[in-house]
């Protein structure tokens, strides 16, 4: 196995943007391992995608304890190469991970309890083979758990080490607030939010992004391209390698209505116009937000990371230009 050396100039063209009013900085695009580092996939891919990634200057890596698939096989598979390949670089990487969906059976594998919450981190540890991570994500509301509880958990898990700084996800615009208001009482400010956010889904705008701004509360949103929607793949109908030919899992042929490709080829007009791929216009236009610290991209092959990195060349608009993507957006 040949040794990885990273690259020296890996610093020169990326961005880093400040993560709220906290002393962290995040590259503007983060890799997520979501969907592409499991067992069910070729590890040395994913090794290359991962050495891409840090060649280029990205420095934060996301996981989840679910992620895979199989579920934790991500954060097994990212420990190894880890300590095969970035031993060296711990310091210059930023590792988060999450919990709040379904990780085992039973009552106490599943959404925000404490009992929930300390468990699976202490198994995230183990698996990538780590004494701390930088954050830890509170994955989704739990309707049941008092906030109180949850919130507390990450105080806690925080103040014994195993967590740099504290986070949420899926959280809407009111609960947001009581859980950054809370961590703030006890001492630990939430640094960061995870929402689903583009230009197809743009719930964050209805008060969450204020909220963060407002709070000084970083946000880094996850999809950014729809699946895959917002990008060229689809103009000409639905691809054989395609997510929804081949799984269907979480995108299908009910997304990819005729109004829906119509959209997507009006948005691809005025991605031309600015010299752009249409994936690359849509990750500049969440980044073209000053509220937003980061965007999580997900790649299946090490040039999807080095495609992605060219949105950095063009992430302002003009007025004009948002204008009319508002107008085709909301035909």
């Amino acid at each position: 196995m040949l040794q990885y050396t990273p690259a020296a100039i890996r610093y020169t063209d990326m961005q880093y943007r400040r993560c709220g009013k906290s002393g962290l900085k995040l590259s503007a695009l983060s890799l997520g391992l979501w969907h592409n580092f499991g067992h069910v996939n070729d590890f040395e891919n994913s090794r290359n995608i991962l050495h891409t990634a840090f060649d280029s200057g990205i420095t934060h890596f996301d996981l989840a304890n679910n992620y895979g698939p199989p579920p934790g096989s991500a954060e097994e598979n990212f420990g190894k190469i880890l300590h095969q390949d970035f031993t060296s670089y711990r310091d210059e990487l930023i590792i988060s991970t999450k919990a709040g969906y379904t990780m085992w059976e039973g009552p106490y594998g599943n959404w925000g309890s404490k009992k929930y919450l300390v468990s699976s981190l202490d198994q995230s540890l183990k698996r990538m083979k780590l004494d701390y991570v930088d954050i830890f994500y509170h994955h989704r509301p739990d309707p049941e758990t008092p906030l109180e509880e949850t919130m507390a958990t990450l105080d806690l898990i925080v103040r014994q080490g195993k967590a740099l700084y504290a986070g949420i996800s899926n959280y809407n615009a009111e609960h947001a607030q009581k859980a950054i208001t809370l961590l703030k009482e006890m001492g630990t400010p939430c640094v960061i939010h995870q929402p689903k956010y583009s230009m197809f889904v743009r719930d964050p705008e209805n008060g969450l992004l204020d909220v963060l701004g407002v709070n000084g509360v970083g946000c880094i949103p996850f999809s950014p391209l729809a699946q895959g929607l917002l990008t060229d793949k689809y103009l000409n109908g639905i691809p054989a390698d395609s997510r929804v030919a081949t799984s269907g899992q979480f995108l299908n042929q009910s997304h990819i209505t005729p109004e829906k490709i119509e959209k997507i080829k009006q948005l691809n007009a005025i991605a031309q116009q600015r010299g752009q791929k249409l994936a690359h216009m849509a990750l500049s236009w969440i980044l073209k937000d000053s509220r937003v610290t980061s965007v999580l991209i997900g790649a299946s092959k090490p040039e999807q990371v080095t495609d992605s990195i060219q949105c950095l060349k063009n992430i302002s608009f003009s007025e004009e230009e948002l204008n009319a993507i508002d107008n085709i957006l909301n035909q």
